[in-house]
């Protein structure tokens, strides 16, 4: 073997092992890197987690005040109908223990009204 061909063969074996070394650089690099995607990602799942939940929590609530909201309102209104049916009550019958003759004579009216109008 000559004494170029014992360089030739040095150089190849140190560039193979520069070239083996980086190679094995990138590969400790790309590792790293796919690391902190993944923490990347957890994190931003975690984040998105969080804020589903909050929504989540905050949906229900606003449902929670509105069927709160919904159940007063309804519990007026039904007060309010019980009222207007009493007071309607009421004078109804002042009207007829006051005016008797002039109620049974509206009844008649009112009977025969409606039945006129069923017989069409």
């Amino acid at each position: 073997m000559s004494r170029t061909d014992g360089m030739q063969d040095m150089t190849d074996k140190a560039t193979y092992e520069r070239l083996e070394k980086d190679v094995a650089n990138v590969k400790n690099d790309i590792s790293a890197l796919a690391d902190q995607i993944t923490d990347a990602i957890n994190t931003f799942a975690g984040t998105a987690r969080n804020q589903a939940r909050r929504g989540y929590k905050n949906a229900r609530d606003n449902v929670d005040t509105v069927v709160d909201d919904l159940s007063e309102r309804s519990g007026a209104m039904m007060g309010a109908a019980q009222d207007a049916a009493a007071s309607m009550e009421e004078t109804l019958e002042n009207v007829i223990t006051e005016r008797p003759l002039a109620t049974v004579g509206l009844a008649l009216g009112l009977g025969f009204l409606i039945g006129m109008t069923w017989r069409r």
